[in-house]
């Protein structure tokens, strides 16, 4: 398998809404072991299929001991706690900035072989789910931002072209 370049911001394949996943075939398991090598290599917690330019629903992660991935994910949030931390983005290299998420979420979807799987997590791995399936929406974190913060990490990320 083979890591894919990154999709940086400005990208518009970074500001739509991935598309369902319907096809769980052999090309699929390649898509997902690349998606994983990419991931792996660059150092990321996750990685969400349009970063990689491909229009999917899927992502894959790598956070807080756990590891693995997810297609058509739907997150529910558990209870009513929130959590402020630092976020970074391999679309969005260089730039760390603290962002509110849900301190426990759990998301249900499919693996690529079609079977039906459930992850739930805390902490970072509420954030990483949190954060990869927004990706999957076309949101990126610093749209989750105050506007002044949003406006000094667009900055400090060059802006969005």
């Amino acid at each position: 398998m083979t890591a894919q370049p990154i999709r940086l911001l400005g990208d518009p394949v970074l500001r739509s809404r991935a598309t369902e996943v319907v096809d769980f075939d052999k090309e699929f398991h390649g898509l997902v072991r690349d998606m994983w090598d990419t991931m792996e290599a660059t150092g990321g917690a996750g990685l969400a299929a349009p970063q990689i330019g491909v229009d999917l629903r899927v992502f894959t992660y790598h956070c807080d001991g756990h590891a693995g991935h997810l297609v058509n994910p739907v997150v529910e949030v558990l209870g009513e706690g929130y959590q402020d931390g630092p976020e970074g983005c391999l679309s969005i290299p260089g730039v760390s900035v603290d962002c509110r998420r849900h301190l426990e979420v759990v998301a249900t979807g499919w693996n690529m072989y079609g079977e039906p799987i459930e992850v739930t997590g805390d902490h970072l791995l509420a954030r990483c789910v949190q954060h990869e399936v927004d990706h999957l929406d076309g949101v990126l974190y610093v749209d989750r931002l105050e506007p002044r913060a949003r406006e000094l990490a667009l900055r400090a990320a060059g802006g969005e072209r």
